[in-house]
């Protein structure tokens, strides 16, 4: 409880002062609290608002009164190249202490606790820096109605199934900091950014959000932009679907409406072989239509006079060829006419050229 004490002290202290702080090390803004926060709700991630942002998911902060949900939000970085490292509750000499997230080239350690949409526990699978511009993963991030040129799939691998929010301690993960985690620690960081420290001062203030209220299940989980908790961008928790880990699968929501965005590219994938099966057989009965009557062509020579006589004679020539094709596709280019000129005025010459092979 003393511990719990002075790190009250020194939130109070800190204040707003902590906006511009920048450190070369992981900062510990310590909030203690004797039983440890409630499992991670299951809600949805909102459609991005643009491109450029950031998801930064929510989190259980600590006060006065207790836990207090701070919804998931999307957020753009202080400057190009950086990541976020999410926060996370760790169990140190028998209290809860909070570590701070904040801005960094590479991701850090966050309790190996699977905040979803990409922060799977360990690193972010959500989108990464190529050139400047920050590409998106399409199988974790919700793009709504948003068009994101700079888009890529890479299936996240989700190790920790639980919704535990607290490393360490009776029930939390026991991940430890691997070697390029602690090596992102030692780099310059940037805190959390203004938008994102009142985000956090607005979800305190609202009762509706504290743990003691909502039991674990808060009415904001999540908003399109910081500090906006009412429109069209807020998301509230929901039930868990059966055989759906949680927040981890980003589709959770986003696979039905993230699928907004990412479902048309995948129906379309479908749809294409879909396309090409239906006209194959078609291109096979035109094929073996034209194959049939290529016998009877052959067999039966009078047929063709009927076909010709049907047509103009300035179309004699064009659908010849193709019947004569395998037999003489030389001379009977100059053939028909002459045969068509004496069967035009005489069209009962046909049954006499089949009497005469009756006999024979």
């Amino acid at each position: 409880m003393r511990l719990a004490r002075v790190c009250s002290a020194v939130l109070l202290l800190l204040g707003v002062a902590w906006v511009s702080l920048t450190s070369s090390q992981a900062q510990v803004i310590c909030t203690g609290n004797a039983s440890p926060p409630p499992e991670l709700p299951v809600y949805d991630q909102p459609p991005i608002p643009g491109p450029g942002y950031i998801w930064t998911p929510g989190y259980w902060g600590g006060g006065p009164l207790g836990y207090f949900w701070v919804p998931g939000t999307w957020v753009e970085p202080p400057s190009v190249g950086l990541l976020w490292t999410p926060g996370y509750w760790g169990f140190r000499d028998g209290i809860y202490v909070w570590s701070a997230g904040y801005w960094g080239p590479h991701v850090g350690f966050y309790g190996g606790v699977n905040y979803g949409f990409g922060y799977a526990g360990v690193g972010y699978e959500g989108g990464r820096w190529i050139n400047g511009a920050f590409s998106y993963n399409r199988t974790v991030n919700n793009f709504g109605s948003v068009h994101i040129t700079n888009v890529f799939s890479e299936t996240v691998v989700v190790n920790n199934a639980t919704r535990v929010s607290f490393n360490g301690g009776p029930g939390g993960t026991t991940v430890r900091p691997t070697p390029e985690e602690e090596a992102a620690a030692r780099e310059h960081h940037v805190a959390a950014i203004p938008a994102q420290l009142q985000h956090e001062r607005t979800a305190g203030a609202n009762k509706e959000l504290l743990a003691s209220e909502n039991h674990g299940r808060p009415a904001i989980a999540a908003t399109a932009k910081p500090g906006e908790f009412s429109g069209k961008g807020v998301i509230a928790t929901r039930e868990a679907k059966p055989g759906e880990e949680g927040v981890r699968n980003p589709g959770n929501v986003a696979a039905p409406p993230a699928a907004i965005g990412n479902k048309p590219i995948e129906h379309e994938d479908n749809r294409e072989p879909k396309e090409t099966v239906k006209h194959e057989p078609l291109r096979q009965d035109s094929a073996k239509q034209e194959s049939e009557p290529k016998p009877p062509a052959n067999n039966a020579e009078p047929k063709r006079p009927k076909e010709q006589a049907k047509l103009p004679a300035d179309k004699e020539e064009t659908p010849k060829p193709r019947a004569k094709q395998p037999d003489v596709p030389a001379g009977a280019a100059h053939q028909p006419p002459q045969v068509a000129g004496g069967q035009n005025p005489h069209p009962k010459a046909k049954p006499g050229s089949e009497d005469k092979k009756q006999p024979q």
